[in-house]
């Protein structure tokens, strides 16, 4: 079973001198179990997606480390990264031509060699992974004429075809309604693989993760269960709202409500 830690991360985008501190990260330190969901919050440019890129080696951090169990992954490979960690963006990828079914079929490709064509695993894999997103039937369906909602399915299939042992969300349920968002956040939940993922509805955020990284400015300012962090004090400094928050009926995590000036 996998665990990742990002140990006191820094990072700077290139050629934006210090004006823009909102993409900044100042040493953030994010702990994911094995098997845990955690989710990451905070305000839009806060760093969300800066520091989920730095975990999955796209952007180098200037400080700090991020490690796979006990493997530093800017030491490694990016082969040997894709073979462990599987990613879905808020961005499609430009998959112009491609059937559902090659989309997914990606997601072998970090375990193959060259030349090596499908087998029967693979295929058996990719139909599995196609089947729990609820897909079953898409294979030949051109990737380019889904709706926003079926080509994020068909992107977390295509992570679930990699076999990872970690995953990595960034804004997952940003194009889907919300039948469809319960419903991934749920099969995720179900996977039992570490996953950190940042959620832009708070009251999905508490719903699902296990544990919270509230990121504000680049910096992790709170960090623990939804019910420690999601509190009113904290929810009027980081995003600036009032909120209402008291139990969910049915589940006892937190729930949020937001106060509007009338």
């Amino acid at each position: 079973m996998t665990s990742l830690n990002l140990t006191d991360i820094s990072w700077t985008p290139l050629g934006h001198g210090h004006c823009h501190h909102q993409f900044q990260l100042r040493d953030a330190s994010v702990h994911v179990a094995a098997g845990e969901f955690v989710g990451l919050i905070g305000p839009n440019g806060s760093g969300k997606t800066s520091l989920l890129r730095c975990a999955w080696r796209f952007s180098k951090p200037a400080h700090g480390e991020v490690r796979l169990d006990h493997q530093n992954v800017w030491k490694q490979s990016s082969r040997w990264c894709a073979q462990r960690i599987a990613v879905v963006l808020q961005e499609f990828p430009d998959a112009f031509g491609l059937t559902v079914e090659e989309v997914v079929a990606m997601g072998r490709t970090p375990h193959k060699g060259l030349f090596d064509g499908d087998t029967l695993e693979d295929s058996k894999l990719i139909h599995l992974a196609l089947e729990s997103v609820g897909l079953k039937g898409f294979e030949d369906h051109g990737f380019a004429t889904l709706s926003g909602g079926e080509k994020q399915r068909v992107i977390l299939a295509r992570a679930l075809a990699q076999q990872p042992q970690l995953l990595i969300l960034d804004e997952p349920t940003n194009h889907l309604d919300p039948r469809y968002q319960l419903e991934l956040l749920q099969l995720v939940k179900r996977l039992h693989i570490g996953t950190l993922a940042s959620i832009h509805d708070l009251n999905l955020a508490a719903a699902f993760c296990d544990r919270l990284y509230v990121i504000n400015h680049g910096r992790i300012v709170a960090s623990g269960t939804p019910k420690e962090v999601l509190t009113a004090a904290l929810l009027r400094t980081v995003f600036g709202v009032d909120a209402l928050i008291d139990e969910h009926p049915l589940h006892g995590y937190p729930r949020i409500t937001w106060i509007t000036q009338s």
